[in-house]
């Protein structure tokens, strides 16, 4: 392997790599590093969530860039203010000692006026997420006329959360002559369309397979039903006490709901969502670089900017709508050359999704039983003696008190003493665990057992997988109808032929008479929306439109098995989250309240 001296990179970037503890260029800096030096051809290159992309792409920009030119010479796009502030940072430690190179991060939630005033000092490099980079095009504080370089990192996000019209902008707003260097850690049919429509005859370069998963990661899977799924995860925890954890959720209600119940139930815990202020998502994301939270409960797009190398373990509370992010989020453990587990809770029904994972991934997932009360006892009590054994006694600060300790002890034994000082820790936990059922033995009847969420309505509509319908394209044809400005969209099942989806009950008639009014076509085809009513527990149907045979299945809330209520819902609302995570204020942080339909950051 090459050292990045080697890679034509000169002094002063080396020095700051040295300074920073980079020694060895991973796979795809050794390849793309390069290529870039010493090609204007544009790029593809992918690789896994953790190798290394964010310095592939802007070392060699910082060894091409003119110090002495204060335009903007490179535009590096990234689908969450996360990442781009990650980004930006990573960029500004890498160019410690080029004095002459500025770089300027926008986004939303952050003071538009600030971010201008740094432009107008002069930046060669601007890393900014979609939205907040066409607002300054717009109101010309961004001017893209000399950019050499266009980046666009994790490009297939941006389009799943519905940013094409704004990458199209940006496109609109640079020179034809412009270099285009696209990297990703997955490689979905959105990034060919990405390729076809953005770049010409790129080079491709991969750091091993495409969007094979990390070396480092086992994959594990537990059998849950809907009943069971948060008592499991909280046995999971239990099992592992060094647990350093992130727990991924669909949407951002299901993120809370976990996040609060782990909260009361006495864990280390908190949330990350689109719902939270930028000052918020700091102080969750600070405690969690610090250990301070052990376990952080987040949606894929929240956690996208947060880099943190000593994960134990990745847990897929529900798995992500779309296959190619389970690689994303796995991805996020087994880094800089540790280990990792990625865990996926899956009941019946979502347990066909993990064949087409392992394609992708090119492994298996190993099924594994959720731990028994005995199993979680007995490995709390050996981390226990394990600390006991490993603790370093201050000699200096004890003595004074242990002749005193010791008459206290002297009727004690060696094995009493033992068996109090294991009782005095463990009690409760026995306690707990007493009578724990057995997790594993999935009924039947609990398998199946389901119920609704009285807040949602169920919609059929006749359009389906036949006339390519997806999730993202059904919610952005419910975005269309303008119904309200705080909706959730909640369950979505397409069919062949026709499809249904939840929306809060309080828009239940204005869905109607939107899409009543507005008469929207899909692809030339008519679309009619009516209720139907849910499945109820146990099986029974009540009126409404029958959905041809097809069990509907409603998603609510249940009292679980061990005192803790567990979200029920199969909600797709975080490709909202992702159209919106990056949505706020255009000055200062502020809680962005409500579920639902945002504006676009400004």
């Amino acid at each position: 392997m090459s050292t990045f001296l080697e890679l034509g990179l000169k002094e002063p970037i080396n020095k700051a790599l040295t300074d920073l503890g980079y020694e060895k260029p991973t796979v795809i800096q050794e390849k793309a590093i390069p290529q870039i030096i010493s090609s204007t051809d544009d790029l593809k290159a992918f690789a896994q969530t953790g190798t290394g992309k964010t310095a592939a792409f802007s070392l060699p920009i910082l060894e091409l860039i003119d110090e002495t030119n204060s335009n903007v010479q490179a535009i590096i796009l990234s689908p969450t203010r996360e990442l781009a502030v990650q980004i930006g940072n990573n960029i500004k430690d890498f160019c410690k000692y080029l004095k002459g190179v500025k770089v300027t991060t926008v986004y939303g939630g952050s003071s538009m006026e600030d971010q201008i005033r740094s432009l107008k000092r002069g930046s060669q490099i601007v890393v900014g997420t979609p939205g907040r980079t066409v607002d300054l095009i717009n109101r010309r504080a961004l001017k893209l006329g000399n950019v050499q370089w266009l980046v666009l990192d994790e490009a297939d996000e941006m389009l799943n959360m519905g940013f094409k019209d704004e990458l199209d902008k940006v496109l609109e707003a640079t020179p034809e002559t412009k270099q285009t260097l696209l990297f990703s850690a997955t490689f979905p049919r959105e990034v060919e369309a990405i390729a076809r429509n953005y770049m010409t005859k790129p080079v491709e370069i991969t750091s091993g397979e495409k969007n094979q998963g990390s070396d480092n990661v086992s994959h594990e899977y537990y059998d849950v039903t809907e009943r069971t799924r948060y008592p499991a995860l909280k046995r999971i925890a239990d099992l592992n006490p060094n647990i350093y954890a992130i727990i991924f959720c669909r949407t951002r209600r299901e993120t809370q709901e976990v996040a609060d119940n782990l909260i009361k139930d006495g864990y280390n815990a908190d949330a990350l969502h689109g719902d939270l202020s930028q000052a918020q998502r700091d102080s969750v994301m600070g405690k969690f670089r610090k250990k301070t939270i052990q376990i952080l409960v987040a949606t894929d797009v929240a956690a996208r900017g947060l880099d943190v190398t000593e994960l134990t373990h990745v847990i897929n509370h529900k798995l992500p709508d779309q296959i190619e992010n389970y690689n994303h989020r796995s991805g996020r453990t087994g880094r800089a050359g540790n280990k990792g587990i990625s865990i996926v809770l899956v009941n019946g029904k979502e347990k066909g999704k993990l064949r087409p994972i392992e394609r992708i991934i090119k492994k298996k997932f190993i099924e594994t039983k959720v731990p028994s009360g005995k199993e979680i006892c007995q490995n709390q009590l050996m981390h226990l003696i394990d600390k006991v054994q490993n603790i370093t006694v201050n000699e200096s600060q004890i003595n004074e008190f242990l002749p005193s300790i010791y008459e206290k002890l002297a009727d004690l034994d060696r094995e009493e003493l033992i068996k109090k000082f294991v009782s005095l820790e463990f009690n409760t936990m026995l306690a707990y665990y007493e009578n724990a059922k057995d997790l594993n033995d999935l009924s039947k009847g609990n398998s199946r057992s389901r119920s609704v969420d009285e807040n949602m309505t169920r919609f059929f509509i006749n359009i389906g997988r036949k006339d390519s319908l997806n999730p993202a394209k059904l919610i952005g044809l419910i975005n269309d109808q303008n119904i309200g400005d705080k909706i959730e969209i909640g369950a979505i099942d397409i069919l062949d032929t026709f499809s249904f989806f939840e929306i809060d009950k309080n828009y239940e008639n204005d869905t109607l008479e939107a899409f009543s009014s507005n008469q929207p076509d899909f692809d030339g085809r008519s679309v009619n929306v009516e209720i139907t009513k849910k499945e109820r527990s146990g099986g029974g149907r009540r009126g409404g439109r029958k959905p041809f045979g097809k069990k509907d299945g409603g998603f609510g809330r249940r009292r679980n098995s061990e005192g803790s209520s567990d979200s029920r819902r199969s909600n797709n609302g975080d490709r909202r989250d992702r159209r919106s995570s990056e949505r706020s204020s255009s000055s200062g942080d502020r809680k962005s309240g409500g579920f639902g339909r945002k504006r676009r950051e400004r």
